[in-house]
């Protein structure tokens, strides 16, 4: 017993002496603000709100708001919690109250470059954290060498299988931004989320971003020396957009054109949604028929016709489809309406009747032929006490397409109604096709990689594509401040100049059949997609992808285990159960 009790008594002596050595004064020098090349990035991507949860790569020193020191060893884990209004410190047996703000300082030291890994992250962190209470929640801000920190940013603003002179457009791209983005009077310079540029720290196995990040160093696009606000999105939908167009203002550099982007267009990757419109009107969406119905309620010659939601309506032949009205003058490519002839039937109002001519047949042979058909009418029949449809007539339509169209066919791609949509006919049916995934002013990532992989264009010929009259300079690191972009620019509300932005959702109004329920599409990345595919397996053609939050429909399970057959208001198709949650 005695020999448990010295044990005991030892342990606690040692303890005492190493909190007593860890919370002395260090002699150690600690960097206590960024280099000239260094940038602040707040982390909101953790949605930090009471704890952090990390675990050290090297040695750090815990700094606290009054002064407090304490030296942490490499490998350590680390734990700091929320509690009452003050920040509170656990790691290595050690706690430590360090009020509304402590900051853990990289120790660089024997060659090694220290870092952070955060809980459940899988990118390293090769700077110094700020921790401090804001609004009843945890703010946290790194601060890390510029160069670092693209190393972070442009595999997952691009992906590091690009090829690597396309990566190379995309380090210069994000090198500018962020460097117009230095704000010392601010609490942070950039968020690692698309609100700015995405940050999800370092991977060693990311090769052809290094290359392409140390091979442009220091690289920045100017116009008339400043610095200019280097836009890019994923995917133009084959035509660059004006920034004028996207955020007003007239100050605008002269090194931003509208012009044709073969290479994005041609790219089989960039994101694009098509909807088949069958001639026979057979498998058009209730979304779709919903616009039509409302279209014809001002026609005359519908009058007599039931057209509520509820009342039987089909088409009977689509005869011809037109996108036209241009959103801005030539050379924009951006359509805003949808011609639209057909002939359709619909079940006449309660108590209306017509007589009967020609039978009261309609033949669609002869809906397809040249010569126009008289419009047969009669009295409604009824089956099972439902009114029946009869032919209506041929009409000439014209819808907008946003935000109806594009909402009824599943066709929005990025929420901010600037879709570059194509129509294609064959002998069978009609095809919408829109394309365009951001704003898509300056550089195009998706026609970046297309230049850089088919015809083998590198960085500075590509640039100079997308920022016509844009000049390459070495940024020199001074540390008198940036020019800024225009303050036309600053100071227009508009879309984050990012790469990856929020895509629609579709919508979900429908009242859910029996034996139906209702989930949502969850168990992905926030920038990651579900393929919904026409038939449940993984070969199987994908009619879109989803993103996460998307509401669906479930209204079975599939043949083939672990899949489900879901559907929205405008779309149909399966799932892998996995990735889904109910509703509750």
């Amino acid at each position: 017993m005695k020999k448990i009790q010295l044990c005991r008594a030892l342990r606690t002596v040692l303890l005492l002496l190493l909190c007593l050595a860890m919370l002395a004064p260090t002699a150690f020098a600690a960097k206590e603000s960024p280099s000239p090349s260094g940038i602040r990035v707040r982390l909101q991507r953790f949605n930090l709100t009471d704890a952090v949860w990390m675990t050290l790569e090297g040695r750090y020193l815990v700094r606290c708001a009054d002064g407090t020191e304490l030296l942490l060893p490499a490998s350590a884990g680390v734990t700091v919690l929320l509690r009452d209004g003050r920040l509170i410190l656990f790691s290595e047996g050690v706690s430590l109250s360090a009020g509304k703000k402590l900051t853990l300082l990289r120790r660089e030291e024997d060659g090694s470059e220290p870092g952070i890994r955060f809980n459940l992250q899988q990118g390293f962190y090769p700077g110094d954290l700020s921790l401090s209470v804001k609004d009843g929640a945890i703010q946290a801000v790194m601060t890390l060498p510029l160069e670092t920190h693209l190393q972070g940013v442009v595999p997952y603003e691009m992906s590091d299988s690009f090829p690597v002179e396309a990566l190379k457009v995309q380090a210069v791209c994000a090198r500018t931004y962020a460097l117009s983005k230095l704000n010392p009077d601010a609490d942070w310079d950039v968020v690692d989320t698309t609100n700015d540029q995405v940050f999800k720290g370092l991977r060693p196995e990311y090769k052809n971003t290094a290359l392409a990040v140390t091979g442009t160093d220091g690289l920045v696009l100017t116009y008339r020396n400043k610095l200019i606000t280097a836009w890019y999105s994923a995917s133009n939908g084959g035509q660059t957009e004006l920034p004028q167009h996207v955020w007003g203002g007239n100050d605008i550099p002269a090194c931003f054109e509208m012009t044709d982007d073969p290479w994005d267009a041609e790219n089989p990757d960039s994101l694009t949604r098509s909807a088949v419109l069958k001639k026979d009107g057979s498998n058009l969406s209730p979304a779709f028929l919903r616009l039509l119905r409302e279209a014809l309620k001002s026609e005359p010659e519908m009058k007599d016709f039931d057209l509520e939601d509820g009342s039987p309506f089909r088409v009977d032949v689509i005869r011809s489809m037109l996108l036209t009205t241009p959103r801005y003058e030539e050379p924009s490519r951006l359509m805003t309406k949808l011609q639209i002839s057909f002939s359709c039937s619909a079940a006449l109002k309660a108590g209306h009747t017509r007589p009967e001519e020609d039978g009261g047949e309609l033949d669609i042979r002869d809906l397809l032929g040249d010569e126009p058909t008289p419009t047969p009418t009669a009295t409604p029949a009824a089956e099972n006490g439902e009114p029946v449809p009869i032919p209506a007539g041929t009409f000439d339509v014209t819808l907008n397409l946003f935000p109806g169209v594009l909402n009824a066919l599943a066709l929005s791609i990025s929420g901010a109604g600037n879709e570059i949509v194509t129509l294609r006919e064959d002998d069978s049916a009609f095809t919408l096709t829109s394309g365009r995934y951001g704003h898509g002013v300056g550089m195009s990532q998706r026609g970046a990689q297309y230049q850089a992989s088919k015809d083998g264009r590198g960085f500075e010929e590509i640039l100079s594509f997308y920022y016509p009259g844009a000049v390459l300079k070495q940024y020199s690191g001074e540390t008198a401040p940036l020019p800024t972009p225009d303050p036309a620019l600053a100071v227009t509300p508009g879309p984050a100049p990012t790469a990856t932005p929020r895509p629609t959702l579709m919508p979900v109004t429908e009242e859910l059949p029996e034996g139906a329920w209702l989930a949502s599409v969850e168990n992905i990345d926030d920038d990651s997609s579900l393929n919904l595919r026409t038939e449940p397996s993984p070969a199987a053609e994908i009619l879109m992808r989803l993103f996460r939050h998307q509401k669906l429909i479930v209204l079975e399970n599939a043949e083939v285990d672990g899949w489900v057959k879901v559907k929205t208001d405008a779309v149909e198709g399966y799932v892998m159960l996995s990735f889904l949650q109910e509703v509750k």
